[in-house]
């Protein structure tokens, strides 16, 4: 096979890589969102006196493991103003709607 042949199949191969790994990750996303949402809908934080605060809102420095999507998402949320955060670190939905 040419080389210039190998050389296209690798590039192709190196954007397929790329592009599998960034839909993964939107995918983990996503569902970090709904996972967040969905837990402070349940825990009644629909306000700034009912906050709570999220475990996994933190740094921890013995995490080890699998790479945990609900920090980037969380900061997204608050972003976006569809989560809000209380002057002590608790959080609360300010959009009801979702």
């Amino acid at each position: 096979m040419p080389e210039t042949a190998q050389l296209i199949i690798v590039i192709c191969i190196m954007v397929a890589a790329i592009a599998l790994a960034r839909t993964y990750h939107g995918w983990k996303i996503k569902r970090a969102y709904l996972n967040i949402i969905e837990d402070l809908k349940s825990k009644g934080a629909l306000d700034p006196q009912s906050a709570v605060s999220l475990p996994y809102a933190h740094k921890s420095v013995l995490q080890i493991g699998l790479r945990d999507h609900r920090k980037v998402a969380l900061k997204s949320l608050v972003r976006d103003n569809i989560v809000g955060i209380t002057e002590d670190g608790r959080y609360y939905m300010i959009d009801r709607t979702l």
